[in-house]
């Protein structure tokens, strides 16, 4: 069976520039906390804890006084406090700073352009509208911020799920890992309801181009297998696109979740991974492909 890797596939800038500074904290000694998970992949969150950065729900979860106690000689007390990828709300960003902790701003580059774009839209009187999901964390902070300058907010997950009643000016925002086929969807609708919406594209190009490396790929093959987190908003979106060109798709997270039997009869076999997924899962997975 011939295996495939896609042309896009795996960590982003984003993601990795996020571990990249999690180790850089992790190596410098100091005891460090991720406000949620620094990345939506659950093995590399493992192990991040396993090496000193451990993941919390909320601020007041931070063991100060721990930190303060184990400190070694010539270590700062204050414990560090990695923002994740997604991004977090100003209100978060605000209680970490007020609290002294040492703050590494590890938000993908890519989001905090969103963010801003969507508080520039609220600052401008829009009607915002959050193009994403709603309770994910990436959307939540879009929101927070566009609320903060003063705009009033709407998340939909699609053109189906825009309020009645809305009248320009309005914005547009999207999460950035959406389906640009579902951004231009969403304008579309607003635009036949008479408004005229002021659109800020902020979807990844690094999703897109996965998205569209994955979709060539599929369409190819006999089957495809899709790496990543099930809590990952890109990988699960990847794996859609995948089973859309290719139904005899399977997204798992590692190796172990694969059954020889499920490829039988395959002679090509495609191989993606969401932009969570760093390379050395992605090459465990291709070693065990390989050998079937």
């Amino acid at each position: 069976m011939e295996v495939i890797r896609a042309k896009r596939a795996g960590a982003c800038y984003g993601v990795q520039r996020a571990l990249d500074m999690a180790d850089e904290v992790i190596e410098g000694g100091n005891r460090a906390y991720t406000l949620g998970p620094l990345i939506h992949n659950p093995q590399v969150v493992a192990d991040l804890a396993a090496r000193g950065a451990e993941a919390v729900g909320s601020v007041d979860d931070i063991a100060w006084e721990v930190a303060a106690e184990g400190a070694a000689e010539g270590v700062s007390a204050a414990p560090a406090v990695v923002i994740r990828s997604h991004g977090v709300t100003p209100e978060v960003l605000e209680a970490v700073r007020g609290r002294g902790f040492a703050v590494v701003d590890a938000t993908c580059p890519h989001v905090s352009r969103a963010q801003a774009a969507a508080a520039e839209l609220a600052r401008e009187g829009c009607r915002v509208i959050v193009l994403g999901e709603a309770g994910h964390p990436e959307v939540e902070g879009l929101t927070a911020w566009a609320r903060q300058a003063g705009g009033k907010v709407d998340v939909v997950a699609g053109p189906d799920e825009i309020p009645a009643g809305l009248y320009d000016p309005v914005g547009v925002v999207a999460q950035t890992t959406q389906r640009r086929e579902n951004l231009e969807a969403v304008v579309g609708a607003l635009r036949e309801a008479g408004l005229d919406p002021i659109v800020r594209n902020t979807i990844c190009s690094a999703t897109r181009q996965r998205q569209e490396a994955a979709a060539e790929l599929a369409a190819g093959v006999d089957a495809m297998v899709v790496i990543g987190g099930r809590n990952s908003s890109n990988t699960t979106r990847l794996a859609e696109v995948c089973a859309d060109a290719c139904p005899r798709t399977f997204h798992i997270e590692s190796a172990d979740e694969l059954d020889a039997a499920a490829f039988a009869g395959c002679k090509r076999l495609g191989l993606t991974a969401g932009a969570s997924t760093p390379e050395n899962q992605i090459a465990s997975v291709e070693a065990f492909l390989r050998t079937l």
